[in-house]
C-alpha cells in the first residue's frame, strides 16, 4: 500500500506551490486532483488544476459516494475522488492530498494511518501580503479569507506535522523529510523488503 499524505493551510500560504515542488522532487508521489465548483481563475486548466463541475453534478457524485471527503470553502465545493486515491494507494504509489482542514478531519476518520501535515505561515501579514501579491481575488474576498485565517490555523493540533513556510526551499526539504521518513517506517520497511529480512534470519 502506498502511503497517504494530506497537506493543508489557511488560503495564500503556499501548499499549493509547495505540493507541486514536492511531487517534482519525489518519485512515485502523485497529487490528488480534487472536484470543484468554483469557476476557472485564467490559467486554470481542467484536469491539471481542478475538475470544474457545475452544482448538480457535484450533487450526484455526493450522492453517489464518489468523494473520499469533501467540504464547502468560501463558497465553493471541492471533493477528492475515492476511487482514484484508492487505486493510487492499492498499487503501492503514494498520494498527496491538497486540500483544507475540514476534509483533512474526514479524511482522519476514515483513515487514520493518514499523515496529516498543516502549512503555516510565519505571520498575518505576510500572509496578508501573499494573498495580494498573486492578484486573483479582490479585495473583499482577501478580506474573507483573512477573516478565516485564523479559525483554520487553529485547528494545527489536528495535525502530525506543522511546517511554517517562511523560506520555500526550507518549507520544501522540510516536506521532503517527512515523505522520505515515513517511506522508513519499519511496518513499511518490512513489507517492501520481506525477503532480504527473510535471508538475513535464516538458520
Amino acid at each position: 500500500m502506498g502511503h497517504f499524505f494530506v497537506v493543508a493551510a489557511p488560503s495564500g500560504a503556499g501548499k499549493t506551490s509547495l505540493v507541486r515542488a514536492l511531487s517534482e522532487r519525489i518519485d512515485q508521489l502523485k497529487i490528488s486532483i480534487s472536484y470543484t465548483t468554483r469557476p476557472p481563475r485564467p490559467g486554470d486548466v481542467s484536469g491539471k488544476d481542478y475538475y470544474f463541475v457545475d452544482t448538480d453534478e457535484f450533487a450526484r457524485m455526493v450522492s453517489n459516494h464518489d468523494f473520499l471527503e469533501h467540504a464547502t470553502i468560501y463558497h465553493h465545493q471541492y471533493g477528492t475522488s475515492r476511487a482514484w486515491v484508492l487505486n493510487q494507494l492499492a498499487a503501492g504509489i503514494d498520494v498527496l492530498l491538497e486540500i483544507d482542514w475540514q476534509g483533512a478531519q474526514q479524511i482522519r476518520q476514515q483513515y487514520p494511518e493518514a499523515v496529516l501535515i498543516f502549512i503555516m505561515p510565519p505571520s498575518l501579514d505576510i500572509l496578508y501580503e501573499r494573498l495580494q501579491n498573486r492578484r486573483q481575488d479582490t479585495p473583499e474576498i482577501i478580506a474573507e479569507r483573512m477573516a478565516g485565517a485564523q479559525q483554520e490555523i487553529s485547528h494545527y493540533q489536528e495535525f502530525d506535522y506543522l511546517v511554517i513556510n517562511d523560506a520555500f526551499e526550507q518549507a520544501l526539504a522540510s516536506l521532503q523529510h517527512i515523505v522520505w521518513a515515513e517511506r522508513l517506517r519499519c511496518a513499511q520497511q518490512a513489507q517492501r523488503h520481506a525477503e532480504t529480512l527473510a535471508r538475513l534470519l535464516e538458520r
